[in-house]
């Protein structure tokens, strides 16, 4: 008996709890999900305001007309409001006193790509989202034709650009032109020529030894390209619309024409001389030695005699060739 009664009694105070249960459901089912018990909350650590509160409460109003309660479909909303393409995560509850939370995570734009044309924005995760009609997110440009498995180590350089103080004062974007990425500068008309995408640190180190020791002494006009994609070296190119660079352009270009004359002048010079003609009276016919010695001595006199001619313009006198 005492066992039943126990069962019997477990079994009333179920029914009762569940009358009770059913009543306050249909009770809080019925209430009204009004403006002030709505709260909107973005966790993103960097603002942006790419999805306004006011959208969030308007896509609400949408996914439930009757605004009570027991008519909104949770599930259905965070799908809704994850499909938006700024929006990364989105988590929606309701508490006991009928409170609607709402605590999204915006997408955080790491650069801003121009590609064929078109802008978009690519967050941390190298995910791409279009731009808005009300809002610009500061960021850094980003143009070429940038494929989507290079976005993630793109997203590293520019991070590492933002935390460099050096490097965030000199680099405002990045360009691709075929397979060569190049930083563009704030002062001058330059580029930086990185090359691909990595040893970055190594190569941002070597461009700031270069304007440490060389472009703080120089007008930053006179370089249009400096390049660091070589390792252990940096190459500059020059400015051809810098006036001080003219004379020196000018002066490559005259050695260049100048290049030809000088390698014909060396050929020239390297040519072997033209044989003399052969004299006949001394190599064809061998002098006979004369028995006459009185003939001799009255040549020699003869020719002593004669007034000295200085000995630059004395031509070489012929051997003469008696031939008896």
């Amino acid at each position: 008996m005492k066992n039943k009664y126990r069962i019997l009694k477990i079994v009333v105070t179920v029914i009762i709890l569940g009358l009770l249960l059913s009543f306050s459901l249909k009770r809080f089912s019925r209430q009204s999900i009004t403006d002030n018990k709505i709260s909107v909350k973005m966790n993103e650590k960097t603002p942006v305001y790419f999805v306004d509160e006011k959208d969030i409460r308007e896509i609400v109003k949408k996914e439930n007309p009757s605004g009570k309660v027991g008519d909104l479909n949770i599930p259905a909303l965070e799908k809704k409001i994850n499909a938006l393409p700024a929006v990364d995560s989105a988590n929606v509850y309701l508490n006991l006193n009928g409170n609607l939370n709402l605590d999204i995570k915006q997408r955080v734009p790491i650069f801003r790509l121009n590609k064929d044309g078109k802008d978009f924005y690519v967050d941390e995760k190298g995910i791409e989202f279009p731009i808005s009609r009300t809002y610009s997110h500061p960021c850094m440009l980003v143009t070429g034709n940038v494929q989507p498995d290079e976005y993630q180590k793109l997203a590293e350089l520019v991070e590492k650009i933002d935390k460099d103080d050096f490097s965030k004062k000199y680099f405002i974007g990045i360009s691709k032109y075929k397979d060569s990425y190049s930083l563009l500068t704030s002062e001058g008309n330059y580029r930086v020529e990185i090359g691909d995408l990595d040893n970055i640190d190594f190569k941002v180190k070597g461009f700031k030894t270069f304007v440490e020791k060389y472009l703080v002494y120089q007008d930053p006009q006179k370089y249009s390209m400096v390049s660091v994609k070589y390792q252990n070296q940096i190459v500059t190119t020059l400015n051809p619309y810098f006036k001080e660079n003219d004379s020196l352009l000018k002066a490559g270009k005259l050695e260049l024409a100048k290049a030809p004359s000088l390698a014909a002048a060396k050929k020239t010079e390297i040519k072997p001389k033209a044989a003399e003609p052969k004299k006949t009276g001394s190599t064809a016919v061998k002098p006979k030695e004369s028995t006459k010695p009185k003939t001799q001595s009255k040549e020699t006199k003869k020719t002593e005699k004669k007034a000295p001619v200085p000995a630059q313009s004395r031509p070489k006198p012929k051997p003469k060739v008696k031939i008896e």
